[in-house]
């Protein structure tokens, strides 16, 4: 995946996310550009590789930051810790797939248990990162 995150960056493809992203996030305040980040990298981690999804990502965090002209450390946060709160399938973390055919889960018992506490980890971390890395 460092090859992708990579590709993304040569290729333009991060410019052409940014510039399509950034104009509606520009006039928002801090804790809902934190958030439309934490958002998209939680929901893209439940698809796929937390790994992956941070590798991706964070390019595109970091290019959102220098396009709106803000420190991109706050969104980089956000990043990871969006990536490693994968809770509500059991694809996106291995200790999910662990569990889930030993354990009798099935696929909506980690969509009932974990979309709550995946959204109330993203609020959270919005409300306190523009706190400890201001924007």
């Amino acid at each position: 995946m460092l090859a992708v995150g990579a590709a993304l960056e040569s290729t333009g493809a991060v410019s052409m996310i940014v510039e399509g992203v950034s104009p509606a996030l520009g006039a928002l305040p801090p804790f809902l550009v934190v958030w439309a980040v934490y958002l998209v990298t939680s929901i893209l981690t439940e698809l796929v590789s937390n790994n992956a999804v941070a590798v991706v990502v964070t390019p595109i965090a970091i290019g959102l930051a220098t396009a709106l002209g803000i420190d991109p450390r706050p969104l980089v946060v956000a990043v990871m810790v969006a990536a490693s709160a994968s809770f509500a399938t059991p694809v996106g973390y291995q200790t999910n797939t662990l569990v889930y055919g030993p354990g009798g889960y099935k696929f909506v018992d980690f969509l009932r248990v974990g979309i709550p506490l995946n959204l109330t980890m993203g609020l959270l971390v919005s409300a306190l990162i523009p706190f400890v890395w201001p924007l």
